[in-house]
């Protein structure tokens, strides 16, 4: 007599579908690399921010130099110059309203703290825009850009 040993029929035909532990671990990994990936995009939208007001604070020096350009002889003799803490003109001329307006600008784009400054020693001059970039330097408050021109 032959003796036949019976197989489960788990074990015959294999392993099928997925265990509970196995999707749970894909499910971690899964979520984990989710996490990640919102903190990259986080972070990446704070260094866009940061650089669209770099470009704005630059466009900013550029108009003002324009505008110094425009009228230089009162710029080379100093009726641009403005400190950086400073308040804006309230004068009527060219060199007046265009301070004042740029700086009014400056408020606009960047933020109620953002100031700028233009030094001229004859023709040559130094435009400083500043303004509080905390979101994209994580901690360091000011940011500045500095152009020099020639008129």
């Amino acid at each position: 007599m032959t003796h036949t040993r019976l197989i489960p029929a788990a074990y015959r035909r294999g392993q099928r579908g997925f265990g509970l532990i196995e999707v749970l671990v894909a499910v971690v990994v899964l979520s984990i690399g989710l996490l990640g990936l919102a903190g990259l995009q986080l972070r990446t939208i704070r260094n866009n921010e940061s650089s669209f007001e770099r470009g704005l604070a630059v466009v900013e020096t550029h108009s003002i130099a324009d505008a110094m350009r425009a009228d230089r002889t009162n710029a080379i003799n100093g009726n641009f110059n403005i400190a950086m803490g400073a308040a804006p003109p309230t004068g009527t001329t060219f060199a007046d309203t265009a301070v004042a307006s740029w700086r009014g600008n400056l408020t606009a784009l960047l933020g109620s703290t953002a100031s700028g400054s233009v030094a001229c020693n004859g023709s040559a001059c130094t435009i400083v825009v500043q303004w509080d970039d905390t979101r994209a330097t994580s901690g360091t408050n000011t940011y500045s850009i500095t152009t020099q021109v020639q008129l």
